[in-house]
């Protein structure tokens, strides 16, 4: 029989690709692959492309849109068009701490939704012990470095890019 393995690390992968194009086409694949309670972290400079891989993930989620920034109401609910969870998207730029964080309640809908939050690090690990953390990066050539915290990334991190 064999014995399904155990990870005590982080899994970890680093994705390239070229255009905004396929930044959302890896968001739809995984947003495929997302389940609800799943809490993705974002993370890169002004211009990355969270909000273009947001829109990806909507759109593998099948989710009502458009889904644009949130960066002036600071979360936005995204109802599942399919029967799926909904995407809760939401930008901490604004937000200086994690209390302000908790302030949102996003702990209302965590278990039934996806919940992808931008510019997420040092504030939104609070939300769960199992998360995928995505550092985007690049210009021309954008790199996304896919970190799995917890088993239930661990299939999802090993096949991303792999068609």
């Amino acid at each position: 029989m064999a014995r399904r393995r155990r990870r005590a690390e982080p899994v970890e992968r680093e994705l390239r690709w070229q255009s905004a194009g396929d930044t959302q086409a890896f968001g739809r694949w995984l947003g495929g692959r997302l389940r609800r309670g799943d809490v993705i972290v974002l993370t890169g400079e002004l211009g990355a492309g969270k909000t273009t891989l947001t829109q990806g993930i909507g759109a593998g989620l099948g989710v009502r849109g458009p889904v644009t920034s949130p960066t002036f109401v600071i979360a936005r609910h995204h109802p599942s068009l399919v029967g799926g969870p909904a995407l809760v998207h939401v930008d901490a730029y604004r937000l200086g701490s994690s209390v302000e964080l908790d302030d949102l309640d996003l702990d209302a809908d965590l278990e039934d939704s996806v919940t992808v939050v931008e510019w997420g690090a040092g504030l939104a690990e609070q939300l769960s012990d199992e998360r995928l953390e995505i550092r985007l990066a690049g210009d021309e050539v954008r790199t996304a470095r896919l970190r799995g915290v917890g088993r239930r990334w661990d299939e999802v991190v090993d096949t991303a890019g792999i068609a």
